[in-house]
């Protein structure tokens, strides 16, 4: 299978397409730079050159592809809803090269219920395979960049470990690996208007997060108040805060995905997240 894939040199985009290739589909990535090319070829993947905000090139690349998974997100935090504008523009136009093929499109869950997982799923309805995969909170494994390096870095720089109130709150989490052979499963087999859970680590309490990241720093850990959390944790207080348990065992069963990579918390004992 041809497969188009939007952020395609990103931190799971990169681990999808490999875990493509070695399954023997064929990739066309979609980069915006001489560098992202580079990887691409790398690879073993087929530059597609290209930008969210260039409608067109998201369209000729769905064109020319027997299926489509969608990564790109715009990751600014201080325009949420202007990222989320940007998704939704992208999934319309390639959803409407994709009507009425029957060829498959991933998306990705950035928010509960928003307007893109809502138009995703209305393809489904309008001849497209299409799917959202909603990942955990922490997607983590090598070259991780997102809240875990965040939260390490924050305890480096406040001298102490946090979580918030008794820390019993709770955070799903996959490892990247396994994150992408479910894209690739989804590809393959996933119904139509299918809603899939990226799930490994079903709920790890918070406080076990944080005590792993002091022992490791040599830091104290400790108890703050939700008041707290937003100087302490700047745009993640209200994320630290989340209980937030989610179960995989519909999408396992549908998919026959199963997680077998190292959990988050055994992810962080072998060290290599101090490293950095």
């Amino acid at each position: 299978m041809r497969v188009f894939v939007t952020g395609a040199t990103g931190y799971i985009g990169s681990e999808v397409v490999r875990e493509l290739i070695h399954a023997g589909h064929k990739v066309i990535g979609l980069t915006r730079s001489d560098d992202g090319a580079l990887k691409l070829k790398e690879a073993g993947a087929v530059v597609h050159q290209g930008s969210l905000d260039n409608l067109d090139s998201l369209r000729s690349g769905a064109a020319i592809a027997d299926g489509v998974i969608h990564l790109a997100f715009k990751h600014d935090f201080s325009d949420f809803a202007g990222s989320l504008v940007t998704d939704l523009q992208a999934i319309e136009a390639m959803g409407e090269v994709l009507e009425g093929t029957g060829k498959p499109f991933l998306t990705t869950a950035h928010a509960n219920g928003t307007a893109s997982d809502n138009a995703t799923l209305a393809l489904a309805k309008r001849g497209v395979r299409a799917s959202v995969v909603a990942l955990s909170t922490s997607v983590h494994g090598d070259d991780d960049k997102g809240f875990v390096p965040r939260l390490i870095n924050i305890a480096r720089e406040k001298g102490f470990s946090a979580y918030i109130g008794n820390g019993s709150n709770r955070w799903p989490a996959v490892h990247r690996i396994d994150a992408a052979r479910l894209f690739r499963l989804a590809l393959e087999n996933a119904p139509a208007g299918s809603k899939l859970d990226g799930v490994g680590d079903e709920g790890i309490p918070f406080r076990d997060i944080a005590n792993v990241i002091g022992r490791h720093l040599n830091l104290p850990v400790v108890s703050i108040t939700r008041e707290e959390a937003e100087a302490h944790f700047g745009f993640l207080g209200p994320i630290a805060a989340l209980d937030i348990p989610r179960s995989s065992s519909q999408t396992q069963e549908l998919l026959n995905w199963r997680p077998v990579h190292p959990t988050l918390i055994l992810d962080l004992e072998q060290g290599d997240y101090f490293k950095k």
